[in-house]
């Protein structure tokens, strides 16, 4: 047991992703008058449907403002739980957050990365990781705008300030590590299939990352395509880029303690899956 590997399997959570954690945490830290009056987000994807899902169960209205180019699951998630989608092109909604541009909007807008009670709601993982693995040494975490990464580091370190927290990004947009290694804001553009990933660079997550992520790794973008394959065919789990890429990186690691990787969503395009395990 001292180098086994976990898999903890948040893509089978409702909605497809690690995300109904979250929105139902800051959901409900809000006033019964100010929730009513619906919820509204910003997402890739993953936040949209988990947004959506949380507002249906919770009886309010709900708004995502999505990029135009968001997977199909995702969108037709939004619309299944009954919320409205919002198209924008990938620069003018990160200007759109930039400006703050939610504050104009009747609805509560809770922030994908930076809502302190979403990042909060995402610990519930650490938690139940530590319950699940109780030697649980190391724990990999697919980064994107950085609110599951410090919420799970933030649950797991209170309790046991050893266990080492590994932020893991592709190749294809290494946003974090290259930012940590520029001092600031490297500029990049995706091109990654872990679209889930590909959040813009935030001062404010910048200093919260530097705090709670003590390694990271950058999977190359094969190996990130070789892994969503060898989760469907070998473990017959369906995950999407950014869901297989904590376990993709474990080949990086030493099997030196007790780790676990987070597959943190499953909502891939039926098309890329197919294309995938046909070798493409």
């Amino acid at each position: 047991m001292r180098g086994a590997h976990w898999l903890k399997l948040e893509c089978l959570q409702p909605a497809g992703s690690f995300k109904v954690r979250g929105y139902f945490a800051a959901a409900l830290a809000l006033t019964a008058e100010r929730r009513g009056a619906g919820l509204l987000t910003v997402s890739a994807g993953n936040a949209a449907a988990g947004c959506a899902y949380a507002a249906h169960r919770l009886g309010v209205p709900c708004r995502v403002v999505m990029f135009e180019s968001a997977p199909a699951p995702n969108v037709e998630a939004v619309r299944r739980w009954g919320a409205e989608p919002r198209f924008l092109p990938r620069d003018e909604l990160f200007r759109w957050m930039a400006e703050r541009g939610w504050e104009s909007e009747p609805e509560a807008f809770i922030h994908p990365h930076t809502d302190e009670e979403l990042a909060a709601g995402h610990g519930g993982i650490g938690l139940e990781l530590l319950e699940q693995v109780p030697d649980l040494g190391r724990v990999l975490v697919p980064v994107g705008g950085g609110g599951l990464v410090t919420g799970v580091a933030a649950a797991l370190k209170g309790v046991r300030p050893a266990i080492e927290v590994v932020g893991v990004m592709s190749d294809g947009y290494p946003l974090w590590p290259r930012a940590f290694e520029a001092g600031g804001d490297p500029h990049l553009r995706p091109e990654t299939i872990a679209d889930g990933t590909a959040a813009p660079f935030n001062p404010v997550m910048f200093e919260r990352l530097r705090e709670c992520v003590d390694r990271w790794l950058v999977v190359p973008e094969p190996r990130l395509k070789m892994g969503i394959s060898e989760l469907a065919v070998a473990g017959k789990v369906v995950a999407e880029g950014a869901g297989a890429l904590a376990y993709a990186a474990l080949e990086q690691l030493p099997e030196d303690r007790p780790t676990a990787a987070l597959v943190t969503g499953g909502n891939i395009d039926p098309a890329l899956l197919a294309a995938l395990l046909s070798g493409g």
